[in-house]
């Protein structure tokens, strides 16, 4: 969802892989194989009609298999199924030598655990083999309301926040909880997802694909006309818990009209109902239009008054990471999305040692400042980062990284990334991976 334009792409030798088809389907070891240029659009609608899925759908439409495989990918799943690497059987690569190879955890297990996060610097990702799984349809939907307590929001903002009648209040630490013991919940809840409108407003959903339906709860939130879904979330708030039904693959790809809520800072009116019944079958604008049409006056007050982060923390931390960021930055709203952090080899491991639940805190959209200061991009970032560290947390690394060489390694485990770049003599063709993602390797 980064804006940013990589610059090493002018300084490299540019390699165009026009991989962009569904291969095979393979129901009796349900599995897909895939090249690195499908989307989740465009797998979802494919599997869909046929009544499976992957474990894990990121809920953009554009986002590639080849994205998701080199980087990685999260989705509302992810407290049962892990990072989109764990559902992944094996790749096909052509590597800095020309040959081509497979790898799984039974055959070259050392490159299929290290190819996760490494951004394309140890061979070109050519197909990959996903898991599937039996899909059920719709998806049955609930929605919790919480405010924080009165008590909390004075020692932070300092000042008392009216306890409106009939609603929920709950302390930062219950709202936490709650929010991990649903995610802990994978045998009841196939979803879980969080959205923080506020210090002291949240909304906890949970999900379970369904057989039936209450028609009358039904609600198609992908068609064109309907309000974009973090609106529709917001509303919960006033009304108090509730659920719905909503047709699963409407439910995984309930993010892409609005792009979370980074729509409205480019399109304001878009929400507005006639505009939506007029126009909204265009929303959204290519990612991929909006960089190529981005002057670099844009480019500077995006990156001076704009924050896109995906930070992975652990549950455990997660109160501290909310007050954190929000001194920071106060950005709302924010994306709590949970997962299994298997302890693996590779780039990313739990803080301690072991299988460990972690969140993603997604912060997208324009900083609040207190009157009369600056927002500086480089600095705040930076502090984001180094407490994401101190946790035993990471950074998505499709964002703005301010790290130095040192900091990023630190951060991320290299050992086997390094072992493998010597055994496949990477050097000779691919850039180390901290070349590609810096700030520095960025517009």
């Amino acid at each position: 969802m980064s804006l940013s334009k990589p610059k090493y792409k002018k300084k490299l030798f540019n390699v165009h892989v026009d991989l962009i088809d569904i291969l095979e389907i393979d129901t009796e070891n349900q599995t897909v194989r895939v090249e690195p240029l499908v989307t989740m659009g465009q797998l979802t609608a494919t599997l869909d009609p046929l009544g499976w899925t992957i474990p894990i759908v990121p809920e953009l439409d554009d986002l590639t298999v080849g994205g998701l495989v080199m980087g990685t990918g999260v989705e509302s799943s992810s407290h049962k199924y892990g990072l989109f690497q764990h559902i992944c059987v094996s790749y096909e690569l052509v590597l800095a030598d020309g040959s081509v190879v497979t790898c799984s955890k039974d055959s070259d297990p050392d490159l299929f655990y290290a190819v996760p996060w490494s951004y394309g610097t140890l061979g070109f990702l050519t197909a990959a083999v996903i898991k599937i799984i039996p899909a059920k349809n719709p998806v049955n939907l609930s929605y919790v309301a919480s405010d924080l307590s009165e008590t909390f929001c004075n020692m932070l903002i300092e000042h008392s926040v009216r306890r409106l009648p009939g609603r929920p209040m709950y302390t930062l630490d219950e709202a936490v909880k709650l929010f991990e013991e649903e995610s802990m919940k994978k045998g009841e809840n196939d979803f879980v997802e969080g959205l923080m409108f506020s210090l002291n407003e949240t909304v906890i959903m949970t999900g379970t694909m369904s057989d039936t339906c209450e028609l009358d709860k039904l609600n198609e939130i992908g068609k064109w006309y309907k309000p974009w879904f973090f609106t529709h979330v917001r509303n919960f708030l006033k009304t108090g818990p509730g659920y719905e039904y909503v047709p699963l693959r409407e439910y995984y790809h309930r993010h892409t009209r609005p792009l979370f809520w980074e729509i409205e800072n480019i399109i304001p009116f878009g929400n507005n109902v006639i505009f939506r019944f007029l126009l909204g079958w265009m929303m959204p604008p290519k990612v991929s239009l909006l960089k190529v049409t981005e002057t670099k006056a844009i480019t500077d007050l995006y990156e001076n008054n704009h924050i896109i982060q995906d930070l992975l923390v652990p549950v455990k931390s997660l109160k501290e990471s909310i007050i954190t960021f929000h001194k920071a930055v106060e950005v709302y709203p924010v994306w709590l999305c949970p997962f299994n952090l298997a302890n693996d080899p590779g780039m990313v491991h739990p803080a301690a040692d072991r299988e460990q639940m972690y969140v993603d805190v997604g912060v997208y959209g324009v900083p609040k400042v207190p009157e009369g200061k600056t927002y500086h991009s480089v600095n705040t970032t930076r502090e984001i980062e180094d407490f994401v560290e101190k946790v035993g947390g990471f950074q998505m690394l499709y964002a703005d990284s301010y790290r130095t060489k040192e900091e990023f390694r630190k951060m991320f485990n290299h050992k086997l990334y390094d072992r493998l770049r010597q055994r496949l003599e990477c050097n000779k063709a691919f850039p180390d991976v901290y070349d590609k993602v810096n700030k520095r390797a960025r517009s």
